[in-house]
């Protein structure tokens, strides 16, 4: 009898341990006689998310000029459990610069925390997100899963070589 619960116990902790990280087991009934065998385990399993649910728009801003001209409007957006950066089809900044990227900041006013001409960023103010694809029209960039999004609120378009901001839009709830 002992060895047939010993069994039936190895068999549960297997279940449980192969069990997808995203899901939780609950076994419903353990048979306790000396005639159960593994056949009679019976689970559950619950879908757990950590995730928000799916919502389109989170935060919107229009960009503002900083060290060169730079407009249209910038989206945060959630879908399939991805953060996405989305600059719509009005977007435009200079092409006079290399090195550009898309980056989220912590500050909602990123020129305000700055000077001119360049307006210059802190590193540890903000996190880069990926190379700008173009100098216009719309465009989208997966947020990589380790960024915290409702940490930053800003957008900008930032010059890495010379540290210069182009531009950046205040993320405000829409």
């Amino acid at each position: 009898m002992l060895n047939k619960n010993l069994i039936l116990v190895t068999l549960t902790v297997i279940l449980l341990g192969c069990a997808n990280r995203s899901t939780v087991s609950q076994v419903e009934s353990i048979p306790t006689s000396t005639t159960a065998n593994a056949k009679s385990l019976q689970t559950k399993s619950t879908v757990v998310t950590d995730t928000p649910k799916a919502i389109n728009q989170l935060r919107t801003g229009n960009f503002v000029n900083g060290e060169h001209p730079t407009s249209g409007k910038a989206n945060l957006v959630y879908e399939n459990g991805t953060y996405f950066v989305e600059l719509d089809q009005t977007f435009q900044t200079s092409d006079k610069g290399p090195d550009l990227f898309v980056i989220l900041h912590r500050s909602p006013d990123v020129l305000k925390t700055t000077k001119p001409p360049y307006f210059a960023i802190a590193e540890g103010d903000y996190i880069v997100v990926a190379p700008l694809k173009s100098f216009n029209g719309k465009q989208r960039y997966a947020v990589p899963k380790d960024i915290q999004p409702d940490q930053y609120q800003s957008i900008a378009i930032w010059c890495r070589q010379f540290n210069a901001t182009f531009g950046a839009a205040s993320l405000t709830s829409s």
